[in-house]
């Protein structure tokens, strides 16, 4: 039996879910006519613990990634059985209007506030208390494809949604519009929460938010988030340091890879370091970093895992060894987002000493 209007149309179009509503596990949607809010609607959806499936001919890059990630299953329009799901949901955009230059720059109107929350690995349960407070307060939120999207729902339903994400090899917002959506919103007296993925300040170029907020007078505030270099390998059952095993961890970025003239970590250092070694954005690099450290003295037998995905439904990981792991997570079809570890905390919960029977 399908229930269609378990969501609602809020007043800007958005799809909003009915006071009380939560849903159940093993109820199955069908979001149909996917438009521009296709991913904050299944995240809702998600977040209430429904199979989500898209209905299209056409995917767009959103919908693709979507799928990519394990997150839906994409259906042809003409195959979508509507007696076989739980809940019909059509997504919708509601699409704020042109604002003029001089709308940005009014003289009088003093100042708003920006506010950079962290919201880590993509589960609202791991957003931050203090996160959530922000959100409920803002007036307008800026918001990343890997943030925990479901925690949309906690900003007034008046206010603006601006989504700034980047696909991988897909479309993507430049900073300096980013830059500019905070600074303009900001400057009309309007309360900005900029929501990202994992803390704002570990690869997430919160500092340059900060410094542009900074330069054009506008005040400016952190909420940290949790890291997904060190939740997302925990959560797969990694720690990232353990008595005995390891004095601490480094985390780096594997976005450009060892041979690009843009990557100027010290590999031979981290090979000697003892270190348990993290790596983000790192799934396209992963093989040649793995070399790379090989190269400078660290055993290819070295325990490494990458786990994907991480708090979200479709979590998922592969573990081996320095010299096979990037091979392996190939095989297994990983894609981004994704931290690999590296070091011997890999499989030490699994090394479970147990006493005389």
């Amino acid at each position: 039996m399908t229930h269609d209007g378990a969501l609602t149309s809020g007043p800007d179009g958005r799809w909003l879910p009915l006071p009380g509503w939560r849903g159940a596990d093993g109820l199955r949607a069908l979001v149909t006519h996917p438009g521009p809010l296709v991913s904050e609607t299944v995240h809702a959806l998600l977040e209430r613990g429904l199979e989500v499936s898209v209905a299209t001919d056409t995917p767009d890059a959103e919908v693709r990634d979507l799928a990519g990630r394990g997150l839906v299953t994409v259906v042809p329009t003409t195959g979508a059985e509507l007696d076989q799901v739980d809940l019909v949901v059509r997504d919708r955009a509601g699409l704020a209007p042109e604002e003029t230059a001089a709308s940005l720059t009014t003289a009088s109107t003093p100042p708003g506030e920006v506010v950079l929350v962290g919201g880590g690995p993509g589960s609202t349960g791991l957003l931050t208390l203090d996160g959530a407070e922000a959100l409920r307060t803002a007036d307008v939120v800026v918001y990343d494809r890997l943030a925990p999207l479901g925690a949309l729902d906690l900003a007034p339903a008046s206010a603006e949604r601006v989504p700034v994400g980047k696909i991988p090899r897909g479309e993507f917002t430049p900073q300096e519009v980013i830059n500019e959506v905070l600074v303009s919103r900001s400057l009309q007296g309007r309360r900005v929460v900029r929501l990202k993925g994992g803390d704002s300040f570990v690869f997430g170029r919160g500092g340059e938010e900060w410094l542009a907020c900074a330069a054009a007078g506008v005040p400016v505030r952190v909420v940290p988030g949790v890291t997904s270099a060190v939740a997302v390998p925990g959560l797969a059952g990694i720690p990232v340091t353990h008595r005995d095993v390891t004095p601490g961890f480094v985390v780096v970025s594997g976005h450009v890879g060892p041979d690009d003239p843009r990557n100027t970590v010290d590999w031979a250092a981290l090979a000697a370091s003892g270190l348990t070694i993290v790596v983000l954005m790192g799934v396209s690099t992963l093989g040649s970093i793995a070399r790379r450290l090989v190269e400078h003295g660290l055993p290819g037998t070295t325990p490494a895992a990458v786990v994907a995905d991480g708090a979200m439904p479709s979590q998922r990981s592969v573990r081996g060894d320095l010299l096979t792991i990037a091979a392996a997570a190939d095989e297994a079809g990983i894609c981004a987002p994704a931290v690999a570890v590296i070091g011997r905390t890999v499989g030490v919960l699994d090394q479970v000493e147990t006493g005389p029977a």
